[in-house]
């Protein structure tokens, strides 16, 4: 059987061109080019971000990229809107079929594989705000690999039982089982940007007349703040007790109070200005994330699969 390819249009053939001419451009992502098709359609770099499970900053990335690589610039960017330009309509005029007939064609020639499931347990706010955005990624190049994410528990120090896999919180690493550590855990007060104009900052000290958004595992975190910056926090502030992260980061977003957040999963909160750091101090604890798993599973196929694209997108 024998499927007619898409017309030559003048758009088309000026693309192809490009690619075969300009050494960059040989290495042009695909990736990139569903990206933009999205964004394009929805006119919208946060759609695109739903619909791909990752962060409209990492759309914005793959987009500048593009433009690099093709030399011409296809949006138009505001602070209120997003248009095509000229070059970027006529891409997506030229690119969508291709991109269309593609995916068509991988799913005609796609064969069944055996299939492995993985049971991950992930603490809820770096599953909402890395990991799931970045899974798609992973599914992507191990279709034969079923993920089962488990978020319901938010203690630190633990490795559930029913997990193959653990991607969690631990002081130091894990008696008894085989570990990598992935990052520490820093933290950065922040604010709601209504909120943070009403807070008084210098070098020596942050005024506020607002609560202090204490998490439950961490009581002593924003007194450590305290000591390591030097700079001094309302000693007769009240205080909101919350038990998990995404609980905090949720409350300090809507104005109730200051909080300190980790750094490393809040970029997407600063990036929309959702929330505004207070300090550009760092609280770096003696915690860290740790991809976790039993000894005996430690060579297993899928697991060091996963181990090995975790330490890849997670470590550092």
């Amino acid at each position: 059987m024998f499927f007619a390819a898409p017309p030559l249009t003048p758009g088309l053939v000026r693309f192809l061109q490009q690619i075969a001419m300009t050494p960059i451009n040989r290495n042009i992502s695909l990736r990139g080019l569903r990206t933009f098709c999205l964004a394009a359609e929805h006119t919208s770099f946060r759609d695109a971000a739903d619909k791909l499970f990752i962060t409209a900053s990492a759309v914005s990335h793959q987009i500048k990229n593009l433009e690099e690589e093709l030399g011409q610039k296809l949006f138009e960017r505001t602070s209120r809107s997003l248009t095509l330009t000229e070059a970027g309509r006529s891409l997506l005029h030229d690119i969508k079929p291709l991109i269309t007939r593609l995916d068509e064609v991988a799913a005609r020639h796609r064969v069944s594989a055996t299939r492995s499931t993985l049971s991950i347990s992930v603490q809820p706010f770096f599953a909402s705000e890395v990991f799931i955005p970045r899974l798609p990624e992973f599914t992507r190049d191990h279709p034969d690999i079923d993920i089962k994410v488990d978020t319901s528990d938010e203690s630190a120090e633990k490795h559930p039982a029913t997990a193959d896999v653990s991607i969690r919180v631990f002081r130091s690493p894990p008696e008894g089982l085989s570990s990598d550590r992935l990052f520490p855990l820093r933290l950065i007060p922040a604010a709601s940007p209504d909120l943070r104009k009403k807070i008084e900052i210098n070098r020596a000290s942050i005024a506020f007349d607002v609560p202090l958004l204490v998490h439950d595992n961490r009581p002593k975190a924003w007194r450590q703040w305290q000591q390591s910056s030097g700079i001094q926090i309302p000693q007769d502030a009240s205080i909101i007790r919350l038990d998990s992260m995404i609980a905090i980061a949720r409350a300090a977003e809507r104005g109730l109070g200051v909080a300190l957040v980790p750094v490393q999963l809040s970029d997407a909160w600063f990036e929309s200005g959702s929330l505004v750091p207070l300090s550009d101090h760092e609280l770096v604890t003696r915690d860290a994330y740790y991809f976790v798993c039993r000894p005996v599973d430690a060579n297993n196929e899928t697991i060091q699969t996963l181990r090995s694209w975790v330490l890849q997108n997670f470590d550092g």
